[in-house]
């Protein structure tokens, strides 16, 4: 797990202060409940609605507020836009359901500077179901955004990376981007897409770990950043310059050669480092497809998911770029690259597409 620059260190007796804001005194309950069973964590106060959460915050400090979509009067979204005026470094991990309501305000929430979000457990099951449902999803979401006692952080400064194959002279043709990100991705990639030009000559394929519903709203969000097109793959679908493919939640995405044209393709095989779709499995299908002819991106995101598709795409000569620690909401994908010397440049956001573009400039681009 990485951390992000300056994150809060947790030493060994402290435990971190959470603020829970829902609407709902069951949920209320239930958070706190699921939180409690957890020594590092402190539950320190509640709040139903927008107002007096922000009263709370002034009063009670927290470090992480969880924070629902939908609340009468000032609503999460507008609570949001507030918090981040006056704590723009308070960690908010959002509460939506699983309607296509709640992941487009989910989607908009990221958009605005939430870290995280989490979905809300079905009313159907026991109470002890959902508070295990969601002490397992919430609690690592609230840890990644600390140093946990003795962890340090990740060096800092340039790591040198391993040679190249002997048999690499030259710029080499580039034919695909493939990108991996988890948290903090919907903002970074609608910081990083109106940046492609318009004539970028290279399909670009995308796994950000998110469920069912919510990457197909992504992509209808990010076709609003970019001039290029921006969909959620189905199978079948031509990976061909000009296009975007975001792997769909729940869904394995690879590419594949189908004589001259290559596809994507969907699968529901085991998850890999927890996640469907999984980074590692793009990345080592467009090593299958396109050998070293790769700009492979790994952007903010907790663990360690596209680690071993870099390992194996670096040696047959791809570019790898890792975006920074400073820039990224948590530096776990993208530092577990970085450390282990496989990333080509790590960078700050803002420079990630210029070299992308300057990549495929360099050789001669085919299919």
């Amino acid at each position: 797990m990485g951390a992000t620059m300056g994150s809060p260190g947790v030493m060994t007796g402290e435990r971190i202060r959470v603020l829970v804001v829902d609407d709902s005194v069951v949920i209320r309950r239930l958070v706190t409940h699921a939180l409690s069973e957890e020594p590092l964590l402190e539950v320190v106060g509640t709040a139903s609605n927008g107002l007096i959460a922000l009263q709370r915050i002034e009063q009670l400090q927290p470090q992480v507020i969880t924070l629902d979509v939908e609340m009468p009067g000032m609503n999460g979204l507008d609570t949001l836009r507030e918090i981040r005026k006056r704590y723009p470094r308070l960690f908010v991990i959002m509460f939506s359901t699983l309607t296509e309501r709640g992941a487009a305000a989910a989607i908009e929430a990221l958009a605005l500077g939430a870290n995280d979000y989490v979905t809300k457990a079905s009313n159907s099951g026991s109470l002890d179901a959902s508070i295990r449902s969601l002490r397992m999803e919430l609690i690592p979401k609230i840890r990644q955004f600390f140093r946990i006692g003795s962890e340090r952080e990740p060096a800092a400064g340039p790591v040198a990376a391993p040679p190249r194959p002997a048999v690499r002279s030259g710029p080499m043709a580039r034919h695909v981007v493939a990108i991996g990100v988890s948290t903090g991705g919907p903002a970074a990639l609608a910081a990083i897409m109106p940046q492609f030009p318009a004539d970028f000559p290279l399909p670009v394929v995308i796994v950000q770990h998110m469920p069912p519903l919510f990457t197909r709203l992504l992509a209808e969000r990010l076709q609003g950043h970019t001039a290029l097109k921006v969909e959620e793959a189905h199978a079948g679908a031509a990976v061909e310059p000009g296009r975007v493919l975001i792997a769909p939640g729940d869904y394995h995405m690879r590419v594949k050669r189908q004589g001259l044209r290559v596809e994507a393709t969907l699968d529901q095989g085991p998850p890999e480092n927890s996640c469907r779709p999984a980074v590692d499995v793009l990345f080592r299908s467009v090593a299958e497809c396109y050998g070293g002819g790769v700009v492979a991106v790994v952007l903010t995101g907790m663990g360690q998911d596209g680690l071993r598709g870099v390992q194996v795409l670096r040696p047959l000569g791809a570019y790898v770029i890792a975006q920074d620690e400073a820039s990224s909401v948590v530096w776990g994908m993208p530092g577990f690259v970085a450390r282990n010397g496989l990333a080509d440049a790590v960078l700050d956001l803002g420079r990630v597409v210029p070299e992308v573009v300057r990549q495929t400039s360099m050789g001669r681009v085919g299919a």
